[in-house]
């Protein structure tokens, strides 16, 4: 009889490469609108098979479901009220998926199943680049760098960060077999990570292991002091992941204006309009939309005729999003799950309990440079809602 918890890896590792991208280069147009309805549907039913599950994990973080909730509705004051509302649909995909993952598995089974799903997802991109090298490395626009199956560079570094702390963190049985699993599909990931030359990924993955490692081997006595270093390493993470990731601009800019590869006049122009609708922002995606003429402001701060897709900055397109109201929801639930993931972390000395820990790392800092949050629908999103709600559950598996 077909053992119905391998059906559910098999669902949830097709879901993760779903919502990675991972498919959307390969089979575009309805094979890909079909299969997101599958994993949609999938979810949500499954989730209401264990319902009572999915309430207890809801009620754990209350502000990130108000978010959700904000961010859903927020077609209603949207300039653009049909792309917003048609968009809204995303919101509830990786809402589901997310809620499902929390309710239905254990930390361990889901390093387990996401690791099995990134490493399919890096023998894709490496297969790819052999049969399709036009489909997986970039041609005149970023010359040589790999994008895998994943559609743009940053996007395989990303993912391939992801990958490579899952890996590091993987348990394993003590298995000949397993330790080669293990270590092959961290050495592939860092392998696509630097083919992919995106700068902000290999500093985060070099500063997420050197914490990692910190954490791993270092604990103190004092929860205050615990507390407060862990503070100072995530803000110190993130400042250096904006540091390092332009590192040759600012030194090619002493004695000018260094700007971050055009990112702080954009962000300027971005942070000035959200005072036009500081509450609850423009709408998910309004603000960055085709046409948008505060898109087309933003770019010309930057260069004549550039429109940017998105301002670069999770934490400044969360706020356009969803205002000032939104941030703070999001705010006092990332702290929360910060917290919990820190609570897990040193209370235990499995390295795989520290994934959420390191999820949340990577989060924060990679969307100093990079839109990973409500940006269309996407892994990380997706992620954070199951790391959040996955912390909320007594025990955490």
């Amino acid at each position: 009889m077909f053992n119905i918890t391998i059906f559910e890896k098999i669902f949830v590792i097709i879901g993760v490469l779903f919502f990675s991208g991972a498919f959307s280069e390969l089979f575009p147009g309805a094979p890909i609108t079909l299969l997101r309805y599958i994993v949609w549907g999938g979810a949500t039913v499954l989730a209401c098979l264990r319902w009572k599950d999915s309430l207890r994990v809801i009620k754990s973080d209350i502000f990130l479901v108000f978010l959700s909730i904000i961010a859903f509705v927020s077609f209603l004051w949207s300039d653009v009220f049909v792309s917003t509302m048609k968009d809204s649909r995303e919101i509830l995909q990786m809402t589901a998926f997310g809620l499902y993952i929390a309710a239905r598995f254990t930390v361990k089974e889901q390093v387990e199943t996401l690791g099995i799903a990134f490493f399919i997802g890096e023998l894709m991109s490496l297969v790819a680049a052999v049969v399709m090298p036009t489909l997986a490395i970039h041609g005149s626009d970023h010359p040589g760098a790999w994008k895998g199956v994943f559609g743009y560079k940053n996007l395989l570094g990303a993912i391939m960060v992801v990958s490579s702390f899952t890996f590091l963190l993987l348990p394993t049985n003590g298995s000949q077999l397993q330790k080669i699993y293990k270590w092959t599909g961290l050495v592939f990931g860092i392998i696509l990570m630097l083919l992919s030359t995106s700068k902000t990924s290999l500093v985060v993955t070099a500063l997420l292991f050197l914490i990692l490692f910190f954490y791993r081997y270092f604990r103190l006595a004092s929860k205050t002091a615990i507390i407060f270093l862990d503070l100072v390493i995530l803000v110190v993470g993130a400042a250096l992941t904006v540091v390092l990731t332009n590192w040759t601009e600012l030194l090619t800019a002493l004695g000018r204006d260094p700007t971050l590869t055009g990112r702080t006049p954009m962000w300027g122009i971005a942070i000035t309009r959200l005072m036009d609708r500081p509450l609850l922002g423009f709408g998910r995606g309004a603000f960055w939309a085709p046409g948008s003429s505060y898109a087309l402001e933003a770019g010309q701060a930057v260069a004549p005729g550039f429109i940017p897709p998105h301002g670069h900055n999770g934490f400044i397109d969360l706020a356009l999003d969803v205002g000032l109201i939104g941030i703070v929801l999001f705010a006092i639930s990332f702290l929360i799950a910060y917290f919990r993931a820190l609570k897990l972390a040193y209370a235990t000395k499995a390295p795989y309990r520290m994934w959420y820990l390191a999820f949340l790392m990577f989060f924060f800092m990679n969307n100093m440079t990079e839109s990973l949050m409500l940006f269309k629908t996407n892994i990380y999103w997706t992620l954070y809602i199951t790391s959040a709600l996955s912390l909320g559950k007594n025990g955490n598996g």
